[in-house]
């Protein structure tokens, strides 16, 4: 395959992951302040640093009002439609139509559909019913038509595509992108409520909003019986082997889709520093006890996941994609 063909289906799968967790942030996000007890402070601002953009951010409006990350308004509208916020809804659905132009051919005619479609509603902003008109008038409802976009493209992609190479840089991509954006909002989630004053009511209500970022209320639900705590919402979101959005199922998935674009046995091709660096943070994620998942030990865990997805992401590059 043309390592740029592979590069674009990459970062296609890339910007769809992404995508959906910026919009699931924020709706669990808004959903949770009005249902508890909240600072805005504790938060948004952990959406902002999630993202990378804390001083992007403070740049441009933190200088001005240093409360802007209080400000749940202005932190959606940046997180939304700012363009110079290369992790913003609007930067990566834009990035989606674009990867997806390049890649046509190699996309069945119900995905570019859905992926025109999602675009053309976002950057029409004259009509009734256009994304702008959504965001203005009912916010659950904007929240609620990306969040089903998003799942109707990866239900598309699933049933429509052949499988092919192109289809394994897709859900490569997603799939290092999914174990990077769980690992980064757990992070600082955690990090939030070890800085706060202990509050069973705030704390539940906050772990509960996580969970419903990744997706993960339901699943969650039924393996622990409606008992929720710090320590095992971090172990269920960072290894249980059944749920699709943990990090340990996304980075089982990625090892999947790089052993049949790069099967192990072929040493003759490219890929095997990656391939080998992503099934030791495999190995090593799955074999950490307890403990080390509960707490502030968390965070070293953590950290060294984002580090490491980020690492495989450009090791992926060079090796595959044909960068640097």
């Amino acid at each position: 395959m043309i390592a740029r063909v592979a590069d674009h289906c990459f970062w296609f799968g890339r910007y769809l992951e992404r995508a959906e967790a910026t919009v699931r942030s924020l709706e669990s996000t808004r959903e949770a302040l009005m249902g508890a007890d909240l600072e805005e402070r504790q938060s948004w601002l952990p959406i902002i640093i999630a993202a990378g953009e804390q001083q992007r951010f403070t740049e441009l409006h933190g200088r001005e009002n240093p409360q802007a990350a209080r400000d749940g308004a202005l932190v959606q509208d940046y997180m939304v439609w700012e363009l110079r916020n290369s992790s913003s809804l609007r930067s990566s659905v834009m990035a989606v139509h674009s990867n997806a132009r390049s890649i046509r051919d190699h996309l069945s005619l119900e995905v570019w559909e859905q992926i025109n479609e999602l675009r053309w509603w976002f950057e029409n902003e004259a009509e009734e019913g256009s994304a702008r008109w959504t965001w203005k008038n009912d916010r659950h409802d904007f929240y609620g038509k990306i969040v089903r976009s998003m799942a109707l493209t990866a239900g598309l992609l699933h049933s429509t595509m052949l499988r092919d190479t192109p289809l394994d840089f897709i859900l490569l991509g997603s799939m290092l992108e999914r174990a990077g954006q769980t690992a980064r909002i757990l992070d600082v989630q955690h990090h939030a409520l070890e800085l706060s004053q202990p509050h069973v009511v705030i704390d539940t209500a906050l772990w509960l909003a996580l969970l419903r970022a990744c997706a993960g209320y339901e699943p969650y639900m039924r393996r622990h019986r409606g008992r929720v705590s710090g320590s095992t919402v971090a172990t269920f979101l960072i290894r249980d082997p059944r749920f699709p959005r943990s990090i340990g199922f996304a980075l089982e998935s990625a090892l999947e889709r790089l052993a049949a674009i790069r099967p192990p046995s072929a040493a003759h091709l490219p890929g095997g520093g990656s391939q080998a660096r992503l099934r030791e943070l495999h190995a090593w994620l799955l074999a950490r006890r307890d403990d080390e998942l509960a707490g502030s030990a968390v965070h070293a865990v953590l950290t060294h996941v984002v580090d490491e997805v980020h690492t495989i992401c450009s090791e992926v590059g060079v090796e595959l994609l044909g960068q640097g």
